[in-house]
């Protein structure tokens, strides 16, 4: 294992670093730490020479981490967060607060929370901004890598370094066009089975919630279309005769907006429970904390 003088290290590195894994651009991250992009892409070539490896290469959506850079990515920020810690009183003030708070959720679950998230910056913390990340997955490794600050869904067993807070739960509903001749009248299960249904399946692994109760039953429907947005398919519903089956409050609404139509479901699902995750290294985070409370508020007056 090559041996490296610890006080030939220039910590600085570490910095930027922790920029490139949240910001996959050297331009960008030389932004956030005030380097211009050649001073930027000279350091970064003295980060790789002192860790040995090239940590950050070209890939389809912008910089991806090597198997190295990914292993060092959550020690580095704990390691720049202990620093920020000993220097730094933990104190956040949202009216003078700064800075790019990073979400990872899929396309309903913003729909649902940023009209009311937004609101709050906009009163509390008007200098604070908000991005909305590529969803990869369930969102697990964002969260552990520090790419984002929090992401949001319905997650399974989390590693041991996540916290994890439920934001509400929900029952699914049937969603028609308005004119549907299922509209009026409800709906019985073999009239549900006899329709052509849309499904959104995001990750494209597992079987859903709804296919996995009709399976109980020893019955399938019909999935003629599978898209892997939410919003997407309630267009596509309101202009034919399918019929989609989502989350209530989504569908609750899409229907303010679009020509739709509601309808129970005629089997019993077991309830969706979406909730928040962040990785340790935050949980004591002023203003981490800050931002929970009003992931926490929204959902709880949904409006």
């Amino acid at each position: 294992m090559r041996q490296v003088d610890f006080s030939t290290i220039d910590l600085n590195l570490l910095k930027l670093f922790e920029a490139l894994v949240r910001e996959r651009s050297v331009t960008q991250a030389g932004l956030r730490l005030g380097l211009s992009q050649p001073a930027a892409s000279r350091a970064l070539g003295r980060l790789r020479t002192m860790l040995g490896d090239r940590l950050l290469v070209r890939g389809k959506l912008g910089l991806e981490l090597t198997p190295r850079g990914e292993a060092l990515a959550g020690p580095v920020s704990r390691l720049l967060d202990d620093a920020r810690g000993i220097v730094s009183p933990a104190v956040f003030d949202p009216a003078s607060a700064t800075g790019r708070i990073t979400i990872a959720a899929h396309d309903h679950l913003s729909l649902l929370v940023l009209a009311g998230l937004m609101a709050r910056f906009e009163r509390h913390a008007p200098a604070l901004s908000l991005h909305i990340a590529q969803p990869v997955g369930d969102n697990v490794r964002l969260v552990e890598q520090g790419t984002v600050d929090l992401a949001l869904g319905i997650f399974d067993a989390l590693p041991g370094s996540l916290y994890r807070r439920g934001l509400y739960t929900d029952s699914m509903v049937c969603v028609v066009r308005a004119d549907h001749p299922c509209a009026e009248g409800g709906l019985s299960l073999e009239r549900y089975l006899a329709l052509r249904h849309i499904a959104v399946t995001i990750s494209g692994v597992g079987e859903s919630a709804v296919d996995a109760a009709l399976s109980t039953l020893g019955v399938t429907r019909h999935v003629a279309l599978r898209v892997p947005h939410f919003l997407a398919v309630a267009m596509l519903v309101a202009d034919s005769d399918m019929i989609l089956t989502l989350p209530s409050r989504l569908a609750r609404r899409l229907a303010e907006r679009l020509p739709l139509a509601l309808l129970d479901l005629p089997q019993d699902v077991a309830p969706l429970a979406p909730a928040m995750i962040w990785h340790e290294r935050f949980h004591g985070d002023p203003a981490h904390a800050w931002v929970r409370q009003q992931l926490v508020e929204v959902v709880a007056s949904p409006g």
